[in-house]
């Protein structure tokens, strides 16, 4: 079993995303390991990025001041390495498909496989062309993982059938941030998954209470946070990790039914 099989077979799964290199890489490194201990199931690295079109203002601007403060693919990779030698929590890398090309994608995934990156979560990536980026996954053990959103309509079944680890589901419409309450039929769209193949589904945009969380996790197999963590690592910067940490404990509670 891979460590993605893995992280859902314990029950519900809470999976924290940060953006990598922000503050700076020493910071990540410390954020990675408190939250693991504070019981993420997985961790997403968000690999900084210039024009990042799915994010809010929130991770925008941490992309900012990842690549302000020197943050390159090569130099997250050297950090994974590094966290890889006290944990082995599953991670991913979110990145955009330009990124990727300019790096060479079966450069990309061999460096995943190398350093310990479990699997890359790709959004402006679309289904259709996903032979883009599959066989440099495949060669070197690098799990592709799908999304679907509101709008995926008929699409959803075709997603599905070929998903693997898990499948992300886009829990609304526009960019990620924090949003007072989540509008779509979520069970409805979990179920559309769930109908052509036995598939893990985390839900991630939008979300960052408790409560929010507990109530997601009643339909979806797991639960994302990017935004709301975001922020306190911008709001405490170097000296994020004990609150991201208390976050993270709080947020793993509710997910878990506690």
């Amino acid at each position: 079993m891979s460590r993605i099989e893995a992280v859902f077979k314990n029950g519900k799964a809470f999976i924290p995303f940060i953006t990598a290199g922000d503050p700076n890489l020493e910071t990540t490194e410390k954020l990675v390991l408190c939250m693991a201990e504070a019981g993420a199931d997985l961790i997403e690295l968000g690999v900084p990025f210039s024009d990042p079109v799915a994010e809010g203002a929130v991770i925008q601007r941490a992309s900012q001041r990842a690549l302000q403060a020197g943050a390159t693919t090569d130099k997250i990779f050297d950090t994974v390495r590094r966290i890889r030698q006290k944990t082995d929590i599953p991670m991913a890398l979110m990145t955009y498909i330009n990124p990727v090309f300019v790096y060479g994608p079966d450069k990309f995934m061999e460096s995943c496989r190398d350093c310990g990156v479990d699997a890359v979560i790709v959004p402006d990536l679309p289904f259709e062309e996903k032979g883009e980026l599959l066989p440099a996954c495949r060669r070197h053990g690098v799990t592709l993982i799908s999304l679907v959103a509101p709008t995926s309509d008929a699409r959803i079944a075709g997603i599905a059938r070929e998903a693997e680890g898990f499948v992300y589901v886009v829990s609304s419409l526009g960019v990620t941030g924090v949003r007072s309450e989540i509008v779509t039929d979520l069970r409805q769209l979990i179920a559309l998954v769930k109908a052509e193949k036995d598939i893990p589904c985390a839900v991630g945009f939008g979300i960052s209470t408790p409560e929010q969380a507990r109530d997601i996790a009643r339909v979806a197999d797991g639960v994302i946070v990017g935004s709301a963590i975001v922020k306190l690592v911008e709001e405490y910067g170097e000296g994020a990790a004990e609150p991201v940490g208390a976050y993270v404990r709080g947020m793993k509670r509710a997910v878990s039914g506690e």
